[in-house]
This record gives structure tokens, C-alpha cells and sequence, in this order.
């Protein structure tokens, strides 16, 4: 576990960049603060459970990168342990690259996104891939009940560092389960007010008066 999420992030060809655009100082500060985004909070913890997706980085042995999309139900990424990520892998296209990645190089990064609050939060960990068949009582508590996939294999992250990031520059987006929540209030009210005027229709009609239109 490193003491700042910097340890890992800024190596001396970032630093010279950042050197270059006049960013070196405030971040030399933040490196000496000592510990500084390296244990999972409640914060983090909320987050991440209430994620439906996340980006997933790896590694090849050419040293080319790869970028994984990964998606289930909300929190299907589970916190484990006070620094421990898993969730159960669902079988896809039958590629595997970043399973087989994960044997060469172990390190990745995790980037999860809320459109919507405009929020993201980076995550530095090594992987280790399970079998669930090796691990049952693991494979229980990340299977998720009724959610009609082909759990293939168990992944672990210990996460060595984490760090939020600013909201610039993201354009919220909406799912349709968000879209409807967020509509609910509406559609209630517009309810509540047709059936108000089909009351005053009645009682326009069964009084005998002319209605006015």
C-alpha cells in the first residue's frame, strides 16, 4: 500500500511535464503530506458499490495497452476488505485479453464513472484471477442472484491507491432506469392532476351546466 496515490501517478517524465505547465509546486505539496488517498473510506466504498460499470486497463506482453469495458448489475464490483475490490466475471466475446494480461503483469487501473454527478474515481491495483470452483465461499457473496450470465472466473484487486477526480468536461449521461426515477415525480403529478379534471368534468356534467370552452 503506498502512503499517496502520487507514488505511482507521477513518475520524473510526469513531473517534468508538469513542470513544464506550472502544476509542479501545488502537486509537490500534495506529495508531501504524507498518507493521502490510500485507504478505501466510506466515500469510496458507496461509490463503488453503487457503480454499474467500470473501465479496466491492462497490459500486454508487447507492452501494448488494453482498455476493457466491464458491466453487470449495480454493485456487482463489491468492496471485500478495507482495500480489497472482486466481482465475478461473466463470460464475453471469449477473447480473454485481459485475463491473459492479468498472468504477465498483474497491475491495472480501475475508472469508474457517474455521469450524471459528473464524477470519476481512479483506481491503482493488481489483479489476481480465481476459479470459482477453488474459492465457493467468495464466488458467493460476488454471484449475483437472477442476472442471467456465465460467471467464468473470479477477479481480485488489491488497490494501492486511489484519487477523485474534478468534474471538468463531463457530459452527463442518463440511463434509462435514472431517466425514469428522475421523471417518476412528473408522471405522478400529471396523474394526480388528469384525474382531478376528470372530476371536475363530472361534476360540471352532473350538475347540468353548460361547460365552458
Amino acid at each position: 500500500m503506498t502512503d499517496n496515490f502520487t507514488e505511482l501517478a507521477f513518475t520524473d517524465s510526469v513531473k517534468v511535464q508538469q513542470e513544464k505547465y506550472g502544476t509542479r509546486t501545488a502537486y509537490a505539496r500534495m506529495e508531501k503530506g504524507g498518507k493521502f488517498r490510500n485507504e478505501l473510506t466510506w466515500q469510496e466504498r458507496s461509490y463503488i458499490e453503487e457503480r454499474d460499470s467500470f473501465y479496466l486497463s491492462s497490459v500486454g506482453e508487447n507492452g501494448w495497452p488494453y482498455m476493457q469495458f466491464r458491466g453487470g448489475p449495480k454493485g456487482f464490483l463489491k468492496v471485500t476488505g478495507d482495500n480489497t475490490l472482486a466481482f465475478a466475471d461473466f463470460r464475453g466475446n471469449g477473447q480473454y485479453i485481459s485475463t491473459g494480461n492479468f498472468i504477465d503483469n498483474s497491475k491495472t487501473m480501475l475508472f469508474l464513472m457517474d455521469y450524471p454527478k459528473k464524477q470519476r474515481l481512479k483506481v491503482w491495483a493488481e489483479a489476481e484471477v480465481l476459479d470459482p470452483a477453488d474459492h465457493p465461499e467468495l464466488a458467493k457473496k460476488l454471484i449475483v442472484p437472477d442476472y442471467q450470465a456465465t460467471v467464468e472466473r473470479i477477479i481480485v484487486f488489491k488497490v494501492h491507491a486511489f484519487d477523485w477526480n474534478c468534474p471538468q468536461h463531463i457530459t452527463p449521461r442518463y440511463t434509462q432506469e435514472e431517466i425514469k426515477d428522475s421523471q417518476q415525480e412528473l408522471t405522478d403529478r400529471i396523474a394526480e392532476l388528469e384525474s382531478e379534471n376528470k372530476n371536475l368534468r363530472h361534476r360540471i356534467e352532473s350538475s347540468g351546466k353548460p361547460q365552458v370552452t
